[in-house]
């Protein structure tokens, strides 16, 4: 697949993080990876100055930002394939947690790796990373685990996308 999750089963959606029609947001797009069967969905993104914490450096809260929307899109991949459906059930965050290990350099893209780790068939543990390459070497900059759940009728998120 070629096509974000983002385009192909949401292009309306307005989500700060990852809506293709918030053309204020961050427009992440997740891709999963050409081996489907190791479950890992990448995304290639690149910081723009008004997303840095001080000179050089992403601010903390847009990696938690791009952290937690790219992990709820490999939930919902993930919870597609699994339950046979045609489209993504529609799921919201239950928690997550952000490990910032280093100062994230704001001037050269970033790439985003999650995995489902566990899961049921409504709810996905994902663990994810952001990495960038400094002084030449890749390194994680943070880390993410988080909970993700399928929302029912009722829910505000349901049928969002």
């Amino acid at each position: 697949m070629t096509q974000s999750l983002q385009d192909r089963f949401a292009p309306h959606n307005r989500c700060f993080g990852c809506g293709p029609a918030n053309e204020k947001g961050l427009r992440l797009k997740s891709i999963p990876a050409g081996d489907e069967a190791s479950g890992e969905v990448l995304c290639e993104w690149q910081p723009e100055k008004h997303h840095e914490a001080f000179e050089g450096m992403l601010n903390g809260g847009i990696c938690g930002a791009l952290l937690d929307c790219h992990s709820n899109w490999t939930a919902a991949w993930h919870l597609m394939r699994k339950n046979g459906l045609a489209l993504p059930p529609c799921t919201v965050t239950a928690e997550f947690h952000v490990k910032l290990r280093k100062p994230t350099p704001s001037d050269r893209p970033v790439t985003l790796r999650a995995r489902v780790v566990e899961s049921s068939a409504s709810k996905a543990v994902v663990e994810a990373t952001l990495e960038a390459t400094i002084d030449g070497r890749v390194e994680v900059t943070c880390t993410c685990r988080g909970v993700f759940v399928a929302v029912k009728e009722g829910h505000p998120a349901y049928q969002r996308w």
